[in-house]
This record gives structure tokens, sequence and C-alpha cells, in this order.
């Protein structure tokens, strides 16, 4: 049994919050009576209506999925770009990313139809840690990468404390390879936070989430989590990303 604004919000037609007013405004029925009591209980076999509009309770299903460059970070597109639904045709459902990667970025996102999850990963007091792999054009010093590790002030306030490391370098071709672990989810961020710095992100690939790598897949395969990876992801949102160091 779970309490009826959850399951709305879980089938992904609205927010808890919302489903709590459409309750309590009578827009609500379960089995045909119409219910305005907040945390009313319902098993799978309840119908439920929300404006006269059966509810359709999918399986929830969650993976993690290889996005590759040129994909947008989407259900669809206006024009006519390739999305990341594109990869899922054969989920079974209708599936969404959580968060984005920039349409030039690769790497690791987590795809789920559980909007509950989603929002919980998604609030801006639990982010959970990124980490990325970058190439630039130019080498910064440690000095500089210390300044990330501390904060930087973007145009839309200073960053986080994140984690930075030079992994190589190329004197000749004045290249260098870093790696980068944040916790916010601003748009285009670390792009914008090298850039700071004076070194172009000249490719970008998010390898890491939470405790999720993309070990075993290549550009554009995914594969379902494990019910332990859906639990422990949940865990480090609620905890406020406690696997950070």
């Amino acid at each position: 049994m779970e309490r009826l604004q959850k399951v709305i919000a879980q089938a992904g037609v609205t927010s808890r919050r919302k489903a709590e007013q459409l309750i309590l405004e009578g827009k609500v029925k379960v089995n045909g009576e119409t219910v305005r009591t907040l945390g009313t209980k319902v098993s799978q076999a309840d119908k439920i209506e929300v404006e006269g509009i059966p509810l359709e309770r999918e399986e929830k299903v969650y993976y993690l999925f290889y996005k590759p460059r040129g994909v947008i970070s989407a259900v669809s597109d206006d024009k006519g770009r390739k999305t990341v639904s594109d990869y899922f045709r054969d989920a079974g459902a209708r599936v969404y990313p959580v968060g984005r990667l920039d349409y030039d970025t690769s790497g690791l996102l987590v795809v789920t139809n559980d909007g509950e999850f989603a929002n919980l990963l998604m609030h801006p007091r639990f982010e959970i840690d990124k980490t990325y792999i970058a190439r630039l054009s130019g080498i910064p010093s440690r000095q500089e990468l210390k300044q990330l590790e501390k904060g930087i002030r973007l145009k839309d306030g200073m960053t986080a404390p994140a984690r930075a490391k030079l992994l190589s370098m190329d004197k000749r071709k004045k290249k260098a390879i870093v790696q980068l672990t944040i916790h916010e989810g601003r748009n285009r961020q670390v792009r914008r936070m090298f850039e700071y710095l004076g070194y172009p992100v000249e490719k970008l690939r998010r390898e890491a989430y939470g405790m999720l790598t993309l070990k075993g897949l290549n550009a554009g395969e995914k594969r379902e989590l494990t019910p332990h990876e859906v639990k422990t992801l949940r865990s480090l949102a609620e905890n406020g990303g406690a696997s950070r160091k």
C-alpha cells in the first residue's frame, strides 16, 4: 500500500505537491469515489482517476545510459535531432533522462519513468557527485586547479567546492586531460568553469554519477540498474550526497 499522492506523482502525471492539491480540490477518485483525504493508502488493484482520466501505473524501470555526443537529453526535439528517448523505444515504458548532458557532451545518464525518484535525484539540496573527464586546450597549473576546488565566481554565483585532478598533458600540443568532480547541476557548468580559467573544453564526458560508472558500456548502450543501485542512489540523495569525500 502506498499514499495516493505518491502514486499519482510516480505515474508522472504531476508533482506530489500538485497531486495533494488535486486531492484536496476533489479532483481524484479511487474506485469511483472522490477522495479528499491526504495520506489515503491505495493498492495496485485500486482504480484511480485524476480529473476524470484513469491513471496508468507503469512498472517502474531504471536504466544507466551512455549518451553519445550529438544526442539531445530530452524526450523529443523540435529540430528533429536524435534524442535519448530514441534509444529506449524497446523499454516498454515512457522514460526520460534525469537531468541533462549538453548536446556536445557524452557520458552517463540515469533514465527512468519514476517521477518521484527523478525529482529526488535532481533536488538542489541533494545533488549527487558527478565526475567528468575533460580534454582541454591548454594546460592548467596546480594552483589553477586549486581555484576550481575552492570555488570560482561564475555569472550565476560561486561554485561549490569541487575535486580536480590533472590526468595527463601534452606539452608539445598544449593539451591536458583533467578529471573534475562536482555536485551541482548548473547549465554547462563544467565547460564554464574551465573557460573561466582560460582553457576551452574540446571534449567532455561524464564518467560517473554517484557510485555508477560507464564500465562495460559503449556510447549508445544501456543497462538496467539493479535494485541495490536504485536503493543506493536514493539513499545518497536523501543523505545529501553521502558519497562526497
